[in-house]
């Protein structure tokens, strides 16, 4: 049997911004995806996140919509590597696909990684990295592909669409405190939302990515050297942007809001937006920011970040 896992992400920098080719920061998170695979006499998935135990698929392309990840994976990895015989795949993990921290790229990881190892593939994390990013494209349409950068690398990241840039950011530990707003996103339709706005103002939205992205350079240099107080500044100002991008909303905007009355140095929305999760900075005053952060009705997460990447034995 082989077992792997990969770890979760939350965006720092740069959302949105990434999808039009400038930079992000990424960090992954010590929440994980866990695969275990095994050959077997033909294809069944049991994934604990869904309830779905014993799921023999006869054909590929008919599934239920909640495996549509695990079997594009193994599909594209069958057909390109000419694969034959079973395989008998179990998922499961401390990373929920509730709070939009990056599972469906950390389960396409998962299962190409442990393809690869059952069957004696050479895969390198390029290449890796190249599947996996194909695979997530073909399934959402559309998408940069930090996250899945940051379920094969781990730690924190320097990204450009497309793995132009896959470049770690020297740090060890990130002081964060996460917000769950309890509204789960669908990134998908958000970004085309965004894409749908660009194509009627390139101008408007360019000059914003423009921004984004100094701002994700600048953020770089910044936590390298631990100046934290800085950091929350440009964390004020990439949620500036981002609210001009119409991709904030009114629980968002609340819990940021409370996070900095509460003394945080800075804070904004981390991923797609209008859902999900936000990030503060605080400024020694921890329990304070995660006080306020409840009171204005979201859900503190316990999450370490900078973690490591892929991992298979």
């Amino acid at each position: 049997m082989v077992s792997v896992s990969a770890p979760g992400k939350l965006m720092l920098f740069g959302e949105h911004a990434v999808v039009y080719g400038k930079h992000c920061i990424v960090t992954a998170v010590d929440k994980r995806l866990i695969a275990n695979l095994q050959r077997s006499k033909d294809i069944s998935i049991n994934s604990m996140d869904y309830k779905i135990r014993n799921y023999v698929l006869d054909k590929l392309d008919k599934l239920p919509s909640e495996l549509k990840f695990v079997s594009s994976s193994i599909r594209y990895f069958y057909d390109k590597y000419r694969i034959k015989g079973g395989v008998s795949i179990a998922t499961g993990g401390t990373l929920k696909s509730s709070y939009g921290l990056g599972s469906s790229s950390a389960i396409i990881v998962c299962i190409i990684k442990g393809l690869a190892k059952l069957f004696r593939v050479p895969l390198p994390n390029r290449t890796l990295f190249d599947v996996s990013y194909k695979i997530n494209r073909l399934v959402q349409g559309a998408g940069s592909g930090f996250d899945v950068a940051s379920a094969i690398y781990g730690k924190t990241l320097n990204y450009v669409a497309g793995g132009k840039v896959i470049q770690k950011v020297k740090v060890k530990d990130l002081p964060l405190v996460i917000g769950y707003t309890g509204i789960k996103a669908h990134t998908p339709t958000i970004v085309k939302e965004v894409a749908n706005r660009y194509r009627e103002n390139p101008e408007y939205h360019d000059d914003i990515f423009d921004d984004i992205d100094k701002i994700s350079l600048k953020a770089k240099d910044e936590i390298e050297h631990k100046k934290w107080r800085k950091v929350g500044s440009l964390m004020d100002k990439n949620q500036e942007l981002l609210r001009k991008l119409g991709v904030s909303s009114f629980k968002l905007e609340e819990m940021v809001n409370a996070a900095k009355d509460a003394g945080a140095y800075g804070a904004k929305l981390s991923g797609a937006g209008v859902g999900d999760c936000m990030i503060a900075i605080p400024d020694g005053s921890v329990e304070a920011v995660k006080d306020a952060i409840k009171e204005a009705g979201g859900q503190v997460i316990s999450i370490k970040v900078n973690a490591d990447g892929v991992k298979a034995n």
